[in-house]
């Protein structure tokens, strides 16, 4: 059984950047825990070999690969978050899009009153939805 689930994001040298900006868009969020690479590798050194942050209280891991793949996210796979005010809903969809990529604009759709879906500069696909 398991005793514990939580999404990891897989970066290319950029995790540490990343996690810095989620952690600023989202109250009660924290670093939990960060280790880097060494001299020793296998990653480059000082980048995130595995780290923990908690995001509105939501546990999520992130590293930077040792290996180039040749993919990258995916939108098939978001963080979707529930938004109690539409200032909040604004400014997170305003900051999360910078430099991204949307796929539905903020705005009403049959399945809710505000809502958007985008990815951010990193490619991590977000789904926001005010409540």
């Amino acid at each position: 059984m398991a005793s514990a689930i939580a999404p990891l994001l897989m970066f290319h040298g950029e995790a540490e950047e990343a996690m810095t900006f989620y952690l600023s868009l989202f109250a009660n969020s924290r670093m939990v825990d960060l280790k880097r690479y060494g001299p020793e590798g296998p990653g480059r050194e000082g980048t995130v070999m595995r780290a923990a942050i908690s995001v509105a209280g939501h546990e999520i891991l992130c590293i930077d690969s040792a290996v180039k793949h040749p993919f990258t996210f995916t939108p098939a796979t978001s963080l979707f978050v529930t938004c109690e005010s539409e200032a909040e809903i604004a400014r997170l969809a305003a900051e999360l899009g910078r430099g991204g990529k949307v796929f539905m604009p903020l705005d009403r759709y049959p399945f809710a009153s505000k809502f958007t879906w985008l990815t951010d500069r990193f490619g991590v696909s977000w789904q926001l939805n005010l409540t």
